[in-house]
């Protein structure tokens, strides 16, 4: 496992603090944890991004995101991202 240093602000610390004590997790496993729920957001919003430029179909777009398909497509549904266009559908069917 990989170690990473980073200076944060004071609040920034005040506020992992506050987590800790709420979450009753030691400092390295609240990090970790919180740096995972971040990753996997960012990936979601990387991939919903993709889908909207059209730069994927659905099912790669939900590869991306670590996500079901049909999750997927529910998330881009709720953003209002139309992915279902006539260059895409073929290998979106063919992947479900």
């Amino acid at each position: 496992m990989g170690t990473i240093s980073a200076r944060v602000p004071d609040k920034l610390e005040t506020e992992l603090e506050t987590y800790l004590e709420a979450e009753k997790l030691d400092r390295s496993t609240a990090v970790r944890k919180l740096l995972s729920e971040g990753l996997e957001e960012w990936r979601r919003e990387r991939a919903l991004e993709s889908l909207a430029a059209g730069d994927v179909t659905v099912s790669k777009a939900a590869e991306r995101a670590g996500m079901s398909v049909w999750d997927f497509a529910q998330l881009a549904k709720e953003r209002d991202i139309t992915w279902v266009d006539g260059d895409h559908l073929e290998d979106d069917l063919e992947a479900l």
